[in-house]
């Protein structure tokens, strides 16, 4: 077999390397460094970092947090106003934020759940959880949305009366809080889904307290009921859409599809172009999580054009590594062959 390079990532702060040079045969003893002649030699190099972002886990866990407290005040504080004041919107207004503290809840919890090391039968670490939990959310995200249009054209034949302040007033509050809930998962939450669907429902819910605001000052000041269910059906069609994309994303991260953000073509011509490469095969990528990929591949090596230009296998690899960093993917295994390797290779 040809050279190894291992780029693991379990989420901890530590950071070292080694490497190892050998060929065929039936005893390899694994140190800091050997060398063992058989006729040809493999290069293996390790690296283990962290691809997280320096701070990310504290930022995310304090964002999810401070999240989850500000949804749970303003659930019970329309549903106080909402049942008060007779507003079936504010109250279902209520219920949706009340799905948004539970999917919080669980977001949190598979962030750090992903962020343990790996151990035992769990090999790869948790980094899974996110993306069962991003499917969850999808799913509630739909739910919510379906609820929302149902109970508009429900509304639309059968108005419910609104006393129009105290209702704004409410639904001002939940814009104010899902905004500023959004707002504390700053911009990283585009790289990871799980982040994503959690700043994904915060958004959902000020589009529908936006909706209830505009209702109740309408409404307030015209008597038109049913402008309210209209503008709840707009509110609802959108956040199912929003959650079918969020699905479809979750969906094929749980089939191991590349991360929507990783360019296969990108990839193949990053590893192609590399000296003394000849050939790609069995290239794959895929996530560990829903910020964290990896990668395996063979990569096909011509020995005299990198000894023309001086080049080792190890300096190989940590080329080749460079470049799959620049592309977001942390954690990959490269396995280095010469044509006389694979010809000599048991069939």
């Amino acid at each position: 077999m040809g050279g190894i390079h291992h780029d693991h990532d379990h989420g901890q702060d530590h950071e070292h390397g080694y490497s190892h040079d050998h060929g065929h045969g039936g005893d390899h003893r694994h140190g800091s460094h050997h060398h063992h002649n058989h006729g040809h030699s493999h290069g293996h190099g390790h690296h283990h970092h962290d691809s997280q972002h320096p701070g990310s886990g504290s930022r995310s866990g304090n964002a999810f947090r401070w999240s989850i407290v500000l949804n749970s005040g303003l659930t019970a504080l329309q549903l106080v106003i909402g049942v008060a004041f007779g507003s079936l919107a504010l109250i279902g207004d209520a219920l949706h934020n009340l799905g948004d503290v539970v999917g919080l809840a669980l977001g949190w919890g598979a962030d750090r759940l992903s962020r343990r090391p790996a151990r035992g039968r769990f090999t790869y670490g948790y980094g899974r959880s996110t993306q069962m939990v991003s499917l969850v959310n999808g799913l509630l995200i739909l739910a919510a949305g379906a609820v929302v249009v149902v109970e508009a054209i429900q509304r639309l034949f059968h108005p419910v009366p609104l006393i129009a302040g105290p209702v704004a007033w409410a639904a001002a509050a939940g814009i104010v809080i899902n905004l500023l809930s959004a707002r504390l998962f700053g911009h990283d939450h585009h790289h990871d889904l799980n982040q994503r669907a959690a700043v994904l429902h915060l958004l959902t819910d000020a589009a529908v307290s936006v909706a209830v605001l505009f209702s109740a000052l309408v409404v307030g000041a015209t008597g038109w009921l049913w402008l309210d269910a209209v503008t709840a059906i707009g509110v609802g069609a959108a956040v199912i859409w929003s959650a079918w994309r969020l699905l479809r994303e979750a969906i094929a991260l749980n089939l191991d599809a590349a991360p929507r953000h990783v360019d296969l073509l990108q990839v193949e011509q990053a590893l192609a172009s590399l000296p003394g490469v000849l050939e790609l095969e069995e290239l794959h990528v895929w996530g560990l999580s829903t910020s964290r990929t990896a990668l395996t591949a063979h990569v096909l090596i011509d020995p005299q054009r990198l000894a023309s230009q001086a080049l080792s296998r190890d300096q190989l690899l940590g080329l080749a590594r460079t470049r799959l960093a620049e592309l977001g993917i942390r954690k990959s295994t490269l396995q280095l062959e010469t044509s006389e390797e694979l010809q000599d290779a048991p069939a």
